[in-house]
């Protein structure tokens, strides 16, 4: 029998990665009491914005006033995405605790996401990296499309091996794998996963599905059974796929809590209060949450209430 991890840490990426991509305004108030719900959940590292042009991300000019308002409590991480030294230095002044840039397996995803190539990016962020560990700045590594690119369709194991590589040069700590369109499938996560595991110590990677296929859960469980033991999740499957319109976005927190706690594994996150952070978000998007999990806890509420 496949021996699995005892725990797991699941890093809440609904407040940046969920929430960016949301055309109608999300007031910093909303962001701010969702992100102290997440924590107040038992999540430990919750993603809390992006120090990014509001020219072209506009859900995330209001980060340093996010960081500002929240509750840091203790134990807790509370990571914000970065393109360049500028926003690394907005993020400084708003006293982060983490870092996080983002490069791509994919050479045309790299040139129509950022307008370079894979290996100028890289070489962007390297004043990045220089900075955050002079500051003793934690710093973790994205790499998107790494099943599955929108121009190019299938991504070979060995580029996302060399770019995560070249993440961990530069200082990343931890190097999350993105399934940015949702196209990959159990086998081929474990093969990708194999792959960069040669070239990047297993301990170090992190997964980071969505959810267009219905695959994620199922990747999730395939790499689990290689030992990554770090799993990205947004509450409530926040955040859709701007490549496949109408298509599920980011795994739910939610589903993936199920699964684990149905394992035997240790996460210390609370499913209610979970559930309830993602009831909240909707509620105030104007919309029913995408986690089945929620749908059922809240179904099983109704049920309760009317008997």
């Amino acid at each position: 029998m496949t021996r699995l991890p005892k725990s797991v840490r699941m890093v809440e990426v609904g407040p940046r990665d969920g929430l960016q991509n949301e055309m109608k305004p999300v007031p910093a108030a909303t962001k701010i009491a969702l992100i102290d719900k997440l924590s107040g959940s038992g999540l430990s590292v919750i993603e809390a914005g992006a120090f990014v042009s509001p020219k072209w991300v506009p859900q995330m000019a209001d980060s340093a006033e996010v960081l500002a308002g929240i509750k840091r409590l203790p134990g807790r991480r509370y990571p914000v995405l970065v393109p360049n030294l500028k926003g690394y230095e907005a993020a400084s002044a708003a006293k982060v605790d983490e870092i996080a840039v983002f490069a791509a397996a994919s050479e045309s995803f790299s040139q129509k996401n950022i307008n370079c190539s894979i290996a100028e990016s890289i070489e962007r962020f390297r004043p990045v990296t220089e900075a955050a560990r002079r500051d003793r700045v934690r710093i973790r590594g994205y790499v998107s499309c790494v099943l599955g690119c929108p121009y190019e369709g299938e991504i070979a194991p060995a580029k996302v091996a060399e770019v995560s590589k070249a993440l961990l040069d530069l200082g990343c700590e931890e190097i999350s794998l993105g399934d940015t369109i949702g196209v990959g499938t159990p086998g081929k996560a474990q093969a990708m996963v194999e792959t960069v595991a040669k070239q990047v110590p297993r301990e170090r990677l992190a997964v980071h599905f969505h959810d267009t296929y219905g695959q994620a859960l199922a990747n999730i469980l395939a790499t689990l059974e290689l030992g990554i033991d770090v799993v990205d999740s947004a509450v409530a499957g926040l955040g859709g796929c701007p490549y496949a319109p109408g298509a599920s976005g980011n795994v739910a927190s939610e589903d993936v809590l199920y699964m684990l706690t149905g394992l035997g594994i240790e996460t210390g996150v609370d499913l209610e209060r979970l559930a309830e952070a993602g009831i909240f978000i909707t509620r105030a998007l104007g919309r029913q949450p995408a986690s089945r999990v929620a749908q059922a806890l809240a179904a099983k509420r109704t049920a309760r209430m009317s008997s």
